[in-house]
């Protein structure tokens, strides 16, 4: 990143957001909120309306019934949510099995509050990612307190069908684990549903389930700093209590901004994922298309995370690629346990940006 940074003309790859501008609504609705006066602390939980919101979002595209007094918790970001869910769910020295590749972040907040985290990378069975339930059980230790999925996942794109869902609950279930499913890409996925299923729609009020949110991804938001925790009461309960010592609260004109894009945000969403698709099968036919370069088709998020054939070391690669090309994309061996010989690249850009990155790896790869 810092390289790129300092680089004129760069196609940047690697970024896990879109680079499309928040929609007008949305910026319309944020000045309407500070015209109104929000502009002051909330409860630790968030403002009411806000949380009132969510639980009519869930009602509308999961079917599922949640208490806004003590199920919700707004948060200061996706990456928030992720902290206090953490925190909440183990201690130091704790252990904490988490599905690779995925975004570093979970396992670099479980190494800070003195837990250890054990990567289990996800296996292809037939064109697909899929998960290893075997593998889990064998990677159990007397201190494991927490398992962490993500679902759509970033970098794979896979998406967790209902029965990998139940293995997932099942597992959690048995050994008296907490689940944290990061559902931060659930409006983004290419087989015409509105939603991904959330883990919500299996579990019951007596689970140890956790969901971390946020607003970034599904509506261009990832500067507006937005998200949000779903979880049993008791965990609210100490998540809306750590919120006093960390942020106090997310800012209020921009819980009021969440809301219009809860509430009326949907065909903004669906625009969105149909150019997402558009720019997925264009990418994936192309890297198809180089010699050497394997890539199972992403069910959600805006992510391909192909596999170069002979590749050893990912961020070398990235390196040359960047200074002999001005392509940036991110080296898969970032994303932990299975990730080295693959690369990420984010898709949500222009196509013309595409198309230019797309003929630029080629052209690397074939000398």
């Amino acid at each position: 990143m810092t390289l790129t940074a300092n680089g004129e003309n760069v196609l940047k790859l690697y970024f896990g957001e879109s680079n499309l501008p928040t929609p007008g609504f949305l910026k319309d609705a944020a000045g309407a909120a500070l015209n109104d006066g929000f502009t002051y602390y909330t409860s630790n939980a968030g403002l009411l309306s806000t949380r009132e919101a969510l639980a009519r979002y869930y009602r509308r595209h999961q079917g599922v019934a949640l208490n806004p007094d003590n199920e919700i918790v707004v948060t200061n970001s996706g990456v928030q949510a992720l902290h206090v869910g953490i925190r909440c769910a183990i201690d130091p020295g704790d252990d904490a099995l988490v599905l690779t590749p995925a975004w570093p972040n979970a396992c670099s907040i479980l190494q800070m509050y003195g837990a250890n985290p054990i990567e289990l990378a996800q296996p292809v069975v037939g064109n697909r990612y899929s998960i290893d339930v075997a593998a889990m059980e064998a990677a159990l230790t007397p201190r494991t307190r927490l398992l962490i999925y993500t679902s759509p996942s970033n970098p794979l794109g896979w998406v967790a069908t209902v029965d990998e869902q139940r293995q997932l609950l099942g597992f959690a279930r048995r050994h008296k684990l907490w689940l944290l499913a990061d559902e931060v890409y659930e409006r983004l996925v290419y087989d015409g549903r509105p939603a991904v299923p959330s883990i919500l729609q299996l579990a019951t009020r007596e689970d140890a389930v956790i969901v971390a949110q946020s607003f970034s991804k599904a509506w261009c938001m990832t500067g507006w700093r937005l998200g949000w925790l779903i979880a049993r009461a008791d965990l609210a309960a100490r998540a809306t209590q750590l919120n006093e010592f960390i942020i106090s609260c997310a800012p209020s004109f921009v819980q009021r901004t969440g809301e219009a894009a809860l509430d009326i945000g949907d065909d903004s969403v669906t625009a969105l994922v149909a150019m997402l698709k558009a720019n997925r099968d264009f990418c994936l036919a192309a890297l198809r298309a180089m010699p050497g370069v394997t890539v199972p088709e992403p069910e959600g998020a805006f992510y391909l995370f192909p596999k170069i054939e002979g590749l050893a070391d990912s961020f070398d690669f990235c390196k040359r690629l960047l200074l002999e090309t001005k392509v940036g994309l991110a080296p898969g061996v970032a994303f932990g346990a299975g990730g080295e010989g693959h690369l990420r690249l984010c898709y949500a850009v222009e196509r013309p940006i595409l198309e230019q990155a797309m003929d630029r790896l080629a052209r690397f790869l074939a000398a």
